[in-house]
């Protein structure tokens, strides 16, 4: 029972370093119109960094449905667990979740779970978040290459984190040659959360609702040293956003009137 409690502990910190971009990565489409495989690394991270203030700035209100699972195979057993919750933000920084239905092991409910909505909750204070936003005062760096698509062409940037916390990772990130916003991310904890974690990995995926990029899945795979391994899993859906650009244009129609 220890060890599992421990390995869930592990676990939550993993997912909460996986959750810190949520809000200052996805982002809105700031209407830029540059769209080139050969910008600089310069270039291309002035063009997410300026953009991911002027859509942080825009998004006044998103709810949305989650859905979280957590598997866990090893020593001394097998355990899992679901939760959904609604998920409510409001700018500039108030988070608030409210649990609609939860099942499986009672000590990844507890653990796990709602360690990660506190912890969500706190990194949002102004206090934490200028510390994990993806800028050049948290983050080196490199641009890695271009990738075309149908869909238009992503810059494949690598970030190393300038300090060690576990807040913010190591790793890739996608950008959208278009909108400048991340897509992807494909990355590992700057610090590890524990003894008991040996490899942790974090993927996150973003799509587009309306004007936004927001998140659409989130994986983060752990293994321990005592031999198991937890995977936990977030999906995103039910998005409902407010856009304070669409608010003015309504406020100066109204006015016309």
């Amino acid at each position: 029972m220890i060890v599992v409690r421990k390995i869930c502990i592990v676990t939550s910190l993993i997912g909460w370093v996986a959750l810190i971009p949520v809000l200052k990565v996805a982002c809105a489409d700031s209407g830029a119109s540059i769209s080139s495989s050969s910008l600089s690394a310069d270039q291309v991270v002035d063009n997410l960094v300026r953009g991911n203030q002027e859509r942080a700035q825009a998004l006044l209100h998103s709810r949305a449905t989650r859905v979280y699972r957590l598997v866990y195979h090893g020593f001394p057993g097998d355990r899992e667990a679901e939760m959904t919750v609604e998920a409510t933000y409001n700018s500039p920084s108030y988070k608030e979740f409210k649990v609609v239905s939860q099942s499986g092991s009672k000590l990844i409910q507890d653990r796990v779970f709602k360690k990660l909505l506190e912890g969500e909750e706190e990194a949002a204070q102004p206090s934490i978040s200028s510390r994990v936003q993806l800028n050049r005062d948290n983050y080196n760096f490199e641009l890695m290459g271009y990738e075309p698509s149908n869909a238009g062409g992503q810059y494949v940037l690598r970030v190393s984190p300038k300090s060690r916390s576990k807040y913010i990772y190591r790793g890739k990130v996608w950008v959208d040659g278009s909108d400048f916003a991340v897509t992807r991310i494909e990355a590992e904890p700057s610090q590890n959360p524990s003894f008991w974690t040996k490899t942790s990995a974090i993927h996150q995926e973003y799509k587009k609702v309306g004007a936004f990029w927001l998140p659409a899945r989130n994986e983060s795979v752990s293994y321990i040293r005592l031999g198991g391994r937890a995977i936990l899993t977030i999906e995103y859906k039910d998005y409902r956003v407010v856009d304070a650009r669409s608010v003015l244009t309504a406020g100066d129609a109204q006015d016309r009137r």
